[in-house]
């Protein structure tokens, strides 16, 4: 599909989506941010002060402007259900933006997401009227039920959050994309523009960074990396990549031009 990202049918210009954790600051965050290009952020709820009392120890948010970027609420840290639909009615109440990203991974060494509490809550949460965008495994099934039930998108992992190792489920990743009827968004284990890159040019419609930038020597070059690497991997994907074969194909029909020269 050509044209803008399309979510819940709101439209932004970048495919870059950001994630706010492990920055060595609020002001190096803010920065790169800026530097990516991002129109969409995610904030861990646990990280940021709901109560308007400007607590200096979880004040995240001021560092985000609401003018600038679509502030979506994440559900790290929900260990079922019931907690991720608490924090996501908690943070609608607190004003933020009725969007979410729902996480819920209880395993705390593989972060991997639990596919039928993640299921529960956004049945819940898409029925109170919440725009859901749901952390899954690269689960094809999964994916079309949460579909089904009206998520905004499907966020499947290319490998384990922070894992840096880039597109380990690719081919369960292309089934999602092939059977997708919402924006597709590869989530976790993004290390490198090129994976980034990858992922934007086997169909994904967006992707979202966050150790990547974070953990880099100069992170806010780095957003610019990935700015700059994302835009062009959709860029050549509107332009029409060449297919795939499996053997050679000649650029020049130089045979062709040797047969005929020697008949003269």
């Amino acid at each position: 599909m050509t044209g803008p990202l399309q979510i819940a049918g709101r439209t932004f210009g970048s495919r870059l989506l950001v994630g706010t954790g492990k920055f060595s600051s609020n002001e190096v965050m803010r920065d790169t941010l800026a530097a990516s290009g991002t129109e969409i952020v995610t904030v861990a709820l646990r990280r940021a002060d709901l109560s308007g009392k400007k607590d200096p120890f979880a004040n995240i948010l001021d560092f985000i402007d609401p003018k600038k970027y679509l502030l979506l609420p994440n559900t790290s840290g929900a260990m079922n259900a019931e907690e991720a639909v608490r924090l996501a009615r908690l943070a609608a109440a607190a004003g933020l933006p009725q969007w979410v990203k729902l996480e819920i991974h209880p395993d705390p060494q593989y972060l991997l997401p639990d596919p039928i509490e993640t299921l529960a809550a956004a049945e819940i949460l898409v029925k109170e009227g919440f725009t859901v965008l749901p952390y899954i495994n690269a689960d094809p099934v999964l994916a079309k039920r949460l579909q089904d039930v009206g998520t905004a998108t499907v966020m499947p992992l290319g490998s384990p959050i922070g894992s840096n190792r880039g597109l380990e489920n690719r081919a369960q990743i292309a089934i999602i994309i092939n059977q997708a009827t919402v924006p597709v968004v590869v989530d976790a284990g993004i290390g490198a523009p090129s994976h980034a890159a990858e992922a934007i040019e086997m169909g994904a419609d967006a992707v979202l960074v966050n150790t990547a930038l974070a953990a880099a020597r100069d992170p806010v070059r780095m957003g610019g990396a990935f700015k700059t690497t994302v835009e062009a991997a959709r860029e050549a994907v509107e332009a029409g990549l060449p297919t795939q074969l499996d053997h050679a194909e000649a650029t020049s029909p130089l045979a062709a031009f040797l047969r005929d020269s020697s008949t003269d």
